[in-house]
């Protein structure tokens, strides 16, 4: 009899372990952001040029559980908040298929994201979600918020008296990324070049001309276990790119973990997040 007890006691505490841990992963841990600052000494950042603040968002998909109108605003007064040379926006603003949430059209979130400020603009890419839905539309949206969209195209902006190049390459699943032809469009040989992608599985083709590559798309795999990791990461490469600073070689990639969620709404261990980047250079 002691021992059925035992048994009872032991199997309602597991069940009420399980179900807190359930709460944290679909209740609190997705509802939340966090502002990741990182501080990133690159060797192709050149050191007259001091230090340069970018603000770094992936993944939004408005319309996901815990993405509304009232966390985009979050999302912007964060940004803000950070004072950013510039934001850098990097795709998936809609949402394809989440259980538990509803598309969003894209005019919303471009109206939220009109309020994002920073000293030389803001960036974007688009991911393969926003091409499912329309890319096109969201492309608009974006545009007319004053959001410059970049796609196997460059851009510039000059940064203590240098002129700083960001390259977007187009959605590796759903268009047909040109990083060659993307960097031919840099027109000088000496400025730093930041390339913008939404998929880091890309990575594998940039060469050691760009400072640093940054990506989304993966979520962190949003599920992050101890001792096993990221059962699920959406890559060709596993966990290799599924989140933050990625060295191969004298390459830099950062990968930020996102802000909304995919397919299914969890997140355990890897928190929605703004990632502001302070890139100095390397020392010498």
């Amino acid at each position: 009899m002691r021992k059925k007890r035992l048994a009872l006691k032991v199997f309602l505490a597991l069940l009420a372990v399980a179900a807190l841990l359930a709460l944290w992963a679909f209740v609190v841990e997705p509802d939340r952001l966090v502002v990741r600052e990182v501080a990133l000494g690159l060797p192709r950042w050149p050191a007259e040029a001091g230090e340069l603040r970018l603000a770094v968002v992936s993944d939004l998909h408005t319309g996901a559980p815990h993405v509304d109108a009232a966390k985009l605003d979050r999302v912007v007064e964060e940004i803000n908040g950070l004072r950013p040379d510039a934001v850098l926006l990097l795709g998936d603003f809609v949402i394809s298929g989440v259980a538990g949430g509803e598309f969003v059209g894209p005019e919303m979130t471009a109206e939220r994201l009109k309020g994002l400020r920073s000293s030389h603009g803001t960036f974007a890419v688009l991911g393969n979600h926003d091409w499912w839905e329309g890319g096109e539309r969201v492309w608009r949206a974006l545009e007319g918020a004053g959001v410059r969209v970049l796609e196997n195209d460059a851009a510039s902006f000059a940064h203590a008296g240098r002129q700083v190049w960001l390259v977007g390459l187009a959605d590796m699943w759903t268009r047909k990324p040109d990083v060659r032809g993307s960097l031919s469009k840099v027109t000088d040989d000496a400025s730093p070049v930041f390339v913008l992608t939404h998929n880091p599985d890309i990575f594998t083709e940039v060469p050691e001309r760009a400072a640093l590559t940054l990506a989304g798309h993966t979520h962190g795999g949003q599920v992050r276990l101890p001792l096993l990791g990221r059962p699920v990461v959406p890559s060709g490469y596993g966990q290799r790119y599924a989140a933050g600073h990625v060295v191969e070689g004298s390459r830099h990639l950062y990968v930020t973990t996102g802000v909304g969620t995919s397919i299914i709404p969890v997140r355990f261990r890897v928190a929605p997040e703004i990632v502001l980047l302070r890139i100095t250079a390397a020392p010498r």
